[in-house]
Order: structure tokens, then C-alpha cells, then sequence
């Protein structure tokens, strides 16, 4: 049995229920990716607010996607700062774009959501991927996560899933 995770109190918000379909102990998956985020060089959650994650569809990420991103297409994960000291920020997944990279990729979905709760969670500590070197250190500290729960790298387990 795992010790308490600080992030006990993170909000997770489950819009689509094809979500607990996809991925039994969905809180739990989530919570874990969180922690080894922390571990690896994420936000310290103990000492800043958790951020929310909110587990929706295509639809409402394509639609947030345009209004705060100019780009009129769903994406696996969109990452929104704090908008206060008392807010964690938000982490919003699209379901069918998750799902479908996860079968392309040739792994579950608990292992693709748990990697883009980690790269939500990065963002969030100031990791970015615009330039070459950022991305490498971004996917470096991803991949070490993503090892600490067990998982296969991300970025070599059946072909990549760009972010």
C-alpha cells in the first residue's frame, strides 16, 4: 500500500464517463502521476496549490482550444496557469485524442494519461517545449518520471505521440 499522496486534495473532474471505462483506479492513476511529478522536478504541491484535472471530450478541449490557443482542433492535454496564488492551474484531456494516441502508441491509457498529467504538471513548474533544447530536458525529466511509475519511456515505447 502506497503512503498518503499530498495530493489528496486535488480536484479531478470527470466530464466524460468513458473516462472510469478506460482506466480503473482513475483518481489514484492520476494522483500517483502527480507525486512523481513533484519527485522529478515538478511543483512541489505541498508548498504551492494542487492544480485541477479535468478528464473531458474532444468538444470541450477543441473548444478551449480555440478560444485560448487560436487552434480550432482537439489536443491530448492543455495546461491553464493559476489564475491566483490560491489556484493550482488546470489540466484539461480530451478523451477520444487520448485514447486514440494511446492505441497508436501501443500503450494503455493509463499509461498516456498518467504521461500527460506529468507533462501538465511540468508546464505548470515552467518546463516548455518550444525550443530543442527545452524539449529535450522537458522530455528527460518526463521519461524519468514515467519510469519512477513503472511505465516505459514515453517518447520510445511504439513510436512517439508528439505534445
Amino acid at each position: 500500500m502506497e503512503p498518503p499522496s499530498r495530493h489528496a486534495g486535488t480536484d479531478i473532474i470527470i466530464e466524460d464517463a468513458r473516462w472510469r471505462a478506460s482506466v480503473s483506479d482513475l483518481e489514484r492513476t492520476i494522483r500517483r502521476a502527480l507525486t512523481a511529478s513533484t519527485r522529478q522536478g515538478g511543483p512541489d504541491f505541498s508548498q504551492v496549490p494542487a492544480p485541477s484535472i479535468v478528464l473531458s471530450a474532444d468538444r470541450v478541449v477543441k473548444r478551449l482550444n480555440a478560444r485560448f490557443r487560436g487552434r480550432n482542433k482537439p489536443t491530448n492535454v492543455l495546461t491553464f496557469e493559476p489564475l491566483s496564488p490560491l489556484h493550482g492551474g488546470d489540466i484539461v484531456l480530451g478523451f477520444e485524442t487520448v485514447t486514440r494516441e494511446a492505441q497508436t502508441a501501443g500503450r494503455s491509457v493509463r499509461a498516456h494519461l498518467s504521461h500527460l498529467v506529468v507533462h501538465g504538471a511540468l508546464h505548470l513548474a515552467g518546463y516548455d517545449h518550444h525550443h530543442p533544447g527545452e524539449a529535450r530536458e522537458m522530455e528527460s525529466v518526463e521519461t524519468r518520471t514515467m519510469r519512477s511509475l513503472g511505465f516505459a519511456d514515453p517518447w520510445r515505447q511504439g513510436g512517439s505521440v508528439r505534445i
